[in-house]
């Protein structure tokens, strides 16, 4: 790293609340958050947003007349921009910029305005400038008043981290010293659902816990969704309101074999964990959250990875995709929100379905992540 890029707030909303305390109290259950919901014509499981917090989001939608018409993915970053820019002391007389990704953009309304079409030849209006990818970003820059540079883009679940990546570049260029960068994502509609469940990857799990995430003897895929946005500030230099400082990342792809292939051995992963830890000895590394999305093939993968990289002694292994579901886009900066509160808290959060001893301390962790494609990143983020 050339220079040290604090991390000085982070805002979340998933299927555990939207404070740090709520969240914190969550992650200290064993309990899912994930629960049976109607979507469509079918009853499935999804890690769904807290009603308390759907109201307030309406309220958002309904506070400005230009919001009324927005998908809950834009409405849902801002909801959480504009707790970060309070919390890091940002203004509209700050310059920052800001890159936002979802892995599916708004996925509710260009159903709607999809299916519209196929009943009336015809859509509304607003289709066009409300469904495009780069409206998340546009519209928390304008609400934020943003003068700075800002940014969208998709690269399925690995995009949160791929905009971490992103705003590093621009401040270690000189560009910008501050930046928000993030992820949000509302796939709960009934044709998002039904691409995953024809991937055979969707639980079926009749139990206490629908999502496996990296139970290693488990017989079928287990992947349940969910929703959720989270977004970080992030400063160059050294600075007294740092939560952490990032202090490694790594990024690969691998060749495609399928369109959503891993190897065996996860190769993209081994690749992105030992660049962001080309300065730091593997002895250093306190814990890891995976990005093990609850499928037998990718949490399985990944674990090789890792094994790979660390040989016998592992680090202390994690992952929330068991209580919050894979929220595609929006994963990896909430998988780094564990991480920031496992350090903050000095205690490391299990896994129900796999018994490791904890760590006596937590200073530096790994986050993983990776989408469709091999698109892997690793964030190594300390004290």
């Amino acid at each position: 790293m050339k220079q040290k890029i604090a991390i000085t707030a982070i805002a979340s909303i998933s299927a555990l609340g939207n404070t740090i305390e709520e969240i914190w109290k969550s992650y200290l259950n064993n309990k899912t958050a994930i629960a049976k919901r109607s979507i469509g014509q079918h009853e499935i499981w999804t890690a769904s947003l807290p009603s308390e917090i759907t109201l307030e989001i309406q309220k958002l939608q309904t506070s400005d007349a230009k919001y009324r018409n927005l998908d809950k993915s834009v409405l849902y970053a801002m909801y959480v921009s504009r707790q970060v820019a309070q919390k890091a002391g940002w203004t509209n007389q700050d310059t920052f910029g800001i890159n936002i990704g979802s892995s599916r953009g708004a996925t509710e309304l260009f159903e709607k305005y999809h299916s519209e079409f196929i009943n009336t030849n015809t859509v509304s209006t607003l289709a066009s400038p409300t469904t495009t990818l780069g409206n998340i970003s546009s519209w928390v820059a304008n609400d934020l008043q943003s003068t700075g540079p800002e940014i969208s883009h998709s690269i399925t679940c690995s995009t949160s981290l791929h905009a971490l990546l992103n705003g590093v570049a621009w401040m270690h260029a000189g560009m910008v010293d501050k930046f928000l960068v993030g992820g949000s994502e509302a796939p709960l509609t009934p044709f998002t659902i039904a691409q995953m469940q024809a991937l055979n990857i969707y639980s079926k799990q009749q139990d206490n816990y629908p999502c496996k995430a990296f139970d290693l003897d488990k017989k079928q895929n287990t992947m349940v969704l969910g929703e959720g946005a989270s977004v970080i500030a992030l400063e160059i230099g050294k600075n007294e309101n740092a939560l952490a400082y990032i202090e490694g990342m790594g990024y690969a792809t691998e060749i495609l074999k399928h369109n959503i292939s891993i190897s065996t051995e996860a190769d993209c992963f081994q690749k992105s964990m030992r660049m962001a830890l080309q300065n730091t000895t593997l002895e250093e590394v306190d814990a890891i959250v995976m990005h093990a999305p609850g499928t037998i093939k990718g949490d399985l993968s990944e674990l090789n990875a890792i094994k790979k990289v660390f040989g016998s002694k592992l680090p202390f292994l994690t992952t929330n995709k068991w209580k919050i579901g894979h929220t595609f886009g929006a994963s990896g900066i909430l998988s780094l929100e564990l991480g920031l509160l496992m350090i903050q808290n000095h205690e490391a959060i299990s896994i129900p379905f796999y018994q490791q001893e904890k760590p006596k301390k937590i200073n530096k962790v790994v986050i993983n992540a990776v989408g469709f494609g091999g698109n892997a990143v690793s964030i190594l983020i300390s004290k």
